[in-house]
Order: C-alpha cells, then structure tokens, then sequence
C-alpha cells in the first residue's frame, strides 16, 4: 500500500460555529477554506488548508451520529487523522489480507462514498487507539498546497 501524504485531521466538536471562533485567529483564516454538510454521515465540517494538510472541525448535525458518539465518550478533540492513497479499495483488500479491521457504516459498506472517491476508517483497536481513515483522491477532494 502507497501512502500519498496525509490528508486531514479532524476534531470533534459540541458546536461548530464556537469552535472556528477559538480556531480561526490561531489558524490565521478569517473563515474556512471549504465548508460543507454530509448527510449521509450526519456531519457539518469546517475544513482548513494548512500546507498540504486538511485541518477540519466537524459537528454532529444530529445527537445519534458518529461525531456526537464520539464526543459522549472521549469529549471534544482530535477525533481521526486520514491518509490519502490512489485507490480505497484497493487498500481495504490488502490492508484485509493483513488483518486490518474496519468499521462498516450503518448499511454495512466498508467503502464509503464521498464526492468523486471514497473512503473507509480502520478500527483504532488495530491502531494504538487512533481512528485512522483512507481516502482516495479521484475526484481533487485533497487540499494542495497553493
């Protein structure tokens, strides 16, 4: 498996809107670099370009999402970090064959959707407790240095 750069960090947060006040003057960004809801994952996500990494703020849009899950059982903070690779897929069978569990979504899917590509998170029992997520970049999701 390739591992092309890491993609984003994100941070789990009770309230979007009061978390990029506390993040924004520290970031030097008056407002996020991309801003967008996903409902399909119940999340709204505030994402920031730091070099070539994606720093992003993440609210559950409703008290039963993952982010919300989350934040009731570790509190607010660095929720997962991503790495991005050429092909999802891909890497879920060979990271299969090495034994590397992953967390399905509510529909059972390892490979989620999102934009052009698709991503899956590895369970962080596998990974000292961090939850790791791989993302393809078909679609120009990533951020690049400008």
């Amino acid at each position: 498996m390739n591992i092309n750069r890491m993609d984003h960090i994100c941070i789990a947060v009770k309230n979007l809107d009061e978390a990029r006040r506390k993040w924004e003057p520290l970031l030097g960004k008056s407002a996020p670099d991309e801003a967008y809801e996903d409902e399909r994952e119940k999340i709204r996500v505030a994402r920031y370009r730091i070099g070539e990494v994606g720093f992003e703020l993440m609210e559950s849009t409703t008290p039963e999402g993952d982010v919300a899950g989350f934040i009731d059982r570790h509190g607010e903070g660095v929720m997962l970090i991503s790495f991005n690779v050429d092909n999802t897929r891909d890497c879920i069978e060979e990271l299969q064959e090495k034994g590397y569990p992953f967390i399905p979504d509510k529909r059972g899917e390892i490979a989620r959707p999102f934009r052009d590509g698709e991503f899956t998170f590895i369970h962080p029992r596998k990974l000292n407790g961090v939850l790791t997520e791989i993302i393809d970049d078909r679609g120009g999701l990533a951020f690049r240095a400008k």
